[in-house]
């Protein structure tokens, strides 16, 4: 008896210690990450403005509350801020979070929920403070003076000569809608958001539930009236960051819905991209890339993705957990997460922005960073 409890005992010591270790492994590690940061941070100090990414001469490009990837920086910092404990993450996240303010009063882009909300929603997520609230609803008041009733849609672009295009990338806005409408109690944020994704659902995507980038609508009929892509190789092929905004989109408005066609949606998705991933399960850049495998990877298209299956398998299965990790695993790997003092201190290498405008190709970007620590707290805290 006595030499069974010593068993007991012995076991549960191991287990302990095993679990301390691992948790000093992980925190060494978001240290680590930290410390990249910080070189970036430093380098990057600018009273209105964060860093995008960097330029082919090798200097920083910076942006302003107006660029897209604006709410980034502030939100990485944020989940910096809740991954290590750091009070100077928390204070960095404030500074970077005010410089976006300005953004809540643009009627002239469908991108407000990256601005505002990745760095305003986070905020307020994590000190419950109203005045960043505040900034969300009046930003979801903003983004809603572009939807229009007979496309159902929310427009994405005012340029070129499309009638009225809507890209996939829309689809992660529709977040700071829902949470307007939590907020506010008001449903026309949320019926908005509603009818974006059942439009887009029901126009964006293929058989396979592989996605055009963007559908042109008639403004009379409401009609789809292209489908093509702006970011990918062709009309007919399947961007690896789209499919990824797919994802993460009809994940998110199930959880705010409980729909059951966003879920089903979601996981078509999902086993869409898994059944094109190459062995290290980092996306090239378009699925249908004739080049493959002597092509791009896209780090940003892979971040968002480990997001993404992060939450869709909460609610379906481990199946998705376990292909999250093994993304993480390579983007976490020496190949595609930079060491310390390299790549001018963002996180992740080999990300393509925009090939056909040959923008952004092979380099870093603050999304990628953003997805990529939103993924660490999503698996820390599953």
């Amino acid at each position: 008896m006595i030499k069974a409890i010593f068993i007991i005992l012995i076991a549960v010591l191991f287990a302990s210690c095993n679990s301390s270790k691992e948790k000093n492994t992980t925190e060494n590690f978001y240290d680590k990450l930290s410390e990249q940061m910080s070189i970036l941070e430093k380098k990057t100090a600018n009273p209105t403005k964060v860093p995008r990414t960097i330029t082919p001469d090798g200097e920083y490009r910076l942006v302003g509350y107006t660029d897209w990837t604006s709410g980034f920086s502030g939100g990485s910092y944020w989940y910096l801020y809740e991954l290590t404990g750091d009070e100077n993450w928390k204070e960095k996240a404030i500074e970077n979070t005010l410089k976006t303010d300005s953004a809540k009063y643009m009627t002239s882009t469908h991108d407000l929920g990256f601005m505002v909300y990745c760095s305003y929603g986070n905020a307020y997520r994590t000190t419950g403070e109203n005045k960043y609230r505040d900034v969300i609803i009046q930003a979801s008041e903003s983004l809603i003076t572009r939807f229009d009733p007979v496309t159902e849609c929310i427009r994405s672009w005012d340029f070129n000569k499309w009638q009225y295009p809507v890209i996939i990338d829309n689809m992660m806005n529709l977040e700071m809608l829902f949470f307007a409408s939590k907020e506010t109690g008001d449903p026309k944020y949320k019926d908005i958001a509603i009818k974006h994704a059942n439009k887009t659902l029901a126009n964006h995507f293929r058989e396979d539930m592989s996605s055009y980038h963007l559908v042109d609508y008639d403004t009379i009929t409401g009609q789809a009236i292209k489908k093509q892509t702006h970011q990918g190789l062709r009309d007919d092929s399947s961007w690896a960051r789209g499919q990824a905004w797919g994802l993460y989109g009809y994940t998110l408005c199930y959880r705010e819905t409980k729909d059951q066609k966003y879920l089903d949606a979601a996981v078509k998705i999902a086993d869409y991209i898994l059944s094109n991933l190459p062995e290290d399960r980092i996306s090239y850049w378009d699925y249908n890339d004739p080049k493959i495998p002597n092509t791009y990877r896209d780090a940003s298209a892979a971040a968002v993705t480990a997001s993404a299956l992060y939450e869709l398998s909460k609610y379906t299965n481990d199946k998705y957990f376990v292909q999250a990790e093994a993304i993480i695993k390579s983007l976490s790997s020496d190949k595609y997460l930079a060491a310390i003092g390299t790549n001018k201190g963002f996180l992740l290498k080999h990300s393509v922005g925009n090939y056909p405008a040959n923008s952004e190709i092979d380099f870093p970007l603050n999304y990628a960073d953003y997805y990529y620590l939103e993924a660490l707290k999503r698996k820390r805290d599953y």
